[in-house]
Parts: C-alpha cells; sequence; structure tokens
C-alpha cells in the first residue's frame, strides 16, 4: 500500500515536499498509526497544528455537527459561529476586532495591507514600510516571501514586492537605526519557529514598544507557531508584558483544520471597510466551529499551564542528554515549543528516531525541533528522550 502511494503520489502531485517514506491511517491522541499498522508518537503534531493531538473528541464532534448542518455561506450575510469564535479570540486577548481567513500566510498577508493601509489613511502613500527580522519566516506568497528571512525560499520568484527591509533579530541598535519616516510596521515571531527556536529578548520587545509608540509604528506579532497554549501561555505576548497591535494566528487555531486569523486592537478596528480585503472560504462555518471548540476547550482547561510544566519536564530531559554528548549545545524555546541545538546536521537523527516509530522536525539544520500536542504526558517525554539517547550513542560510536 505505501508503495502504491508513493508511486502515485509521485505522478500525480507536484514535487514541493520532500517527504519521508511513511503515510498514515488515522490518529488519536498524540499517536498516528502508519499503513505499515505501526503506532508512531507524534512529537511535532503537524508542525504545530495538532495542539489537542490528533482526532480530538471536541473537534471531531464539532465538524461533524457542523457538516451535518451547513459547512459554507458567503460572507455576504451574517456567520453565527464566526462571531462566537471572533468573541471568545478578544475577550481572551488584546485585541478588539478579528478576521478570519485561511492559513497564516494569508493571515500576515493581511497584516501587512491592514498596516499599511492604517499608514496610507492617517499619513499618505509614502509611509509604507515594513521592518522584519533575521531568522523569520513568515509565508510563502510574495509579499510574506519578502519578509522571510531565508531567500532559498523566494529564489526564483521575482522580482519582489518593494517596502521591506530587514534587521537583526533581538538588535535594538539596529532597528532603530532602520526605523526612518516611511516606516509603517514591524513584524517578528515572538519566538521564532523555522528561525531555530529563539526567543525574542524581553528587553528589546519592551525597547520595541516604546519606540512603537512613539512613532506611531504598528507592532505585528506572527503566532502563528508560538501561540495557542504552546508556549506557556495563551499566547506568546503575554511573556512580555507589552501587546501587539497585530496579531496572527493559524496552524492550531482550530485543532488542525484550515483557519488563520487577524486580530488588531481599537485603533485599527475601523481600517477595514467592505471591499477593502475579504476571502471566499475565509470564516466559514465549519472551520469556526472547529476553531471555537479547540480554543474553548484549550480556555477553559488552561493547556498553556500543562505546556509550561511538561515543557519544563521535557527541557531538562533534554538538558541531561546534552551533558552527555559534546556536540550538543543545549534547549532553546519556551513551553513546548523547545529545541536542541546540536553541532552537526540534525536530518540523521530525524530519519533515525523514524525508524524507531518517532516522529521529530529538524530545523536550520542543527536544531531538532519539538512541537508535541498539549496534551503530552510523561511517559511520552521518556519515550522521546530513551529513543534519542539510543540514536546519539550510535552516533557517537559512528
Amino acid at each position: 500500500m505505501l508503495k502504491d502511494i508513493i508511486t502515485e503520489g509521485t505522478k500525480y502531485t507536484m514535487n514541493t515536499y520532500k517527504r519521508w517514506d511513511i503515510a498514515f491511517t488515522s490518529g488519536s491522541g498524540c499517536y498516528l498509526k502508519g499503513v505499515d499498522e505501526k503506532d508512531y508518537l507524534d512529537m511535532i503534531s503537524g508542525l504545530g497544528a495538532c495542539n489537542l493531538g490528533h482526532s480530538h473528541p471536541v473537534v471531531v464532534k464539532a465538524i461533524q455537527e457542523q457538516a451535518a448542518k451547513y459547512i459554507h455561506v458567503s460572507n455576504g450575510y451574517w456567520i453565527k459561529e464566526q462571531v462566537d469564535l471572533a468573541k471568545l479570540l478578544v475577550e481572551n486577548s488584546f485585541a478588539d476586532k478579528a478576521f478570519f481567513c485561511n492559513s497564516g500566510a494569508e493571515a500576515n498577508e493581511g497584516a501587512i495591507k491592514l498596516a499599511r493601509r492604517y499608514s496610507y489613511n492617517k499619513y499618505g502613500e509614502s509611509r509604507n514600510e515594513i521592518i522584519s527580522m533575521t531568522s523569520a519566516f513568515h509565508g510563502r506568497t510574495l509579499a510574506t516571501l519578502s519578509i522571510t528571512y531565508n531567500k532559498n525560499y523566494s529564489k526564483g520568484y521575482g522580482p519582489m514586492p518593494e517596502g521591506f527591509k530587514t534587521v537583526e533579530f533581538n538588535n535594538i541598535h539596529a532597528l532603530k537605526d532602520a526605523i526612518t519616516e516611511k516606516t509603517c510596521a514591524i513584524i517578528l515571531e515572538p519566538i521564532q519557529g523555522e528561525g531555530g527556536l529563539t526567543p525574542a529578548d524581553k528587553s528589546f520587545i519592551k525597547e520595541m514598544r516604546e519606540i512603537a509608540d512613539e512613532k506611531d509604528i504598528l507592532l505585528i506579532f506572527d503566532e502563528i507557531q508560538c501561540g495557542i497554549g504552546r508556549t506557556g501561555k495563551l499566547f506568546a505576548y503575554e511573556h512580555y508584558d507589552v501587546e501587539p497591535d497585530i496579531m496572527t494566528l493559524a496552524k492550531a487555531l482550530a485543532g488542525g483544520f484550515p483557519i488563520g486569523a487577524i486580530l488588531a486592537n481599537e485603533k485599527l478596528s475601523s481600517v477595514f471597510n467592505p471591499g477593502d480585503h475579504g476571502t471566499t472560504f475565509g470564516g466559514n462555518p465549519l472551520a469556526c466551529s472547529a476553531g471555537f471548540a479547540t480554543m474553548n476547550y484549550i480556555i477553559n482547561e488552561k493547556l498553556w499551564e500543562k505546556a509550561e510544566e511538561k515543557g519544563k519536564y521535557f527541557k531538562s530531559k533534554l538538558e541531561d542528554l546534552s551533558k552527555k554528548y559534546s556536540w550538543i549545545k543545549g534547549t532553546k524555546g519556551k513551553g513546548l515549543m523547545i529545541g536542541l541545538e546540536l553541532d552537526i546536521k540534525g536530518g540523521e537523527i530525524v530519519e533515525k528516531a523514524l525508524e524507531q516509530n518517532i516522529l521529530i522536525n529538524c530545523t536550520a539544520d542543527k536544531i531538532l525541533r519539538f512541537l508535541p500536542a498539549l496534551i503530552i504526558e510523561k511517559t511520552h517525554i521518556d519515550k522521546t528522550i530513551e529513543v534519542l539517547d539510543s540514536i546519539f550513542q550510535e552516533i557517537n560510536v559512528e
């Protein structure tokens, strides 16, 4: 069966992904069942999209019940499920208004448009520049590629949109030097994902907020990977005692079902007027029902507290490993958004872990990335550590 899937997949789908030779038939909690009938412990939860694990009952129930009612209706009409999710997000964040789309890239694209329209309305068309950070990843549309640091992602797609510049992450002096009368917004991930699980310094965020307030520059937090309980807070901005003007969400917002969102504060709440921005499928009843069920469960159960607790345990176990192997540099990240930084490339380790039925990921070549479901138990962590230790011993011998 697997061979047929690979053969037909190679024949009929575009070659956009480097895929491991595995496919799955079902998932439950922290496990996926492969076509080989083996159970795989998923320590990346669909790259952070399945914060409640696979096929969580509250998400499945919400999707099934909504699909039986109606799946889609135009945004030319009021959609109760959309309103319910917007209310839940606004009441549990800094925001005053929400806009829904279908993905993280769309959310960031919309945030760029919102920021530029705000400055256009207030200052005119020349104030349109947006500053991003080194090692950032914000998506694969042309505009979001322009604020994504790794230029391998944008190679061959030029000319790229203008009006963007990049400064060194966590370097407040570089940021100050880059700001001009043309600057309308600053965008960053409070904790970088693809860039290596690096958190922003608290002092950097604090000074950035002060500068933004002084110059009426909008602060955009991309919390597509680090939001929704992942880092030990409901939203990562809460670690910094500041609030952004705009926050983007996606990935885990609907328990693995496709959705994206832009949240904005009061001064941005009336910037968009009918026709200024929109989407056919964004905010559809099915996605919003899944989103409401997911967010309501995370909030009621305070799963960010579990992420904090289990994250500390996981990190301590990884740090024990780092003391055993000289080529491990240490841990990074917050909560259950964890990186293990190596002095060697991590791809071989990911492959060896897969051979032992554990799914992990490597980013930035040398950082093993762990994004397990927030429902993870210590037994899952212990099993992962045991497998990693055996792999590391094998590498030491080699």
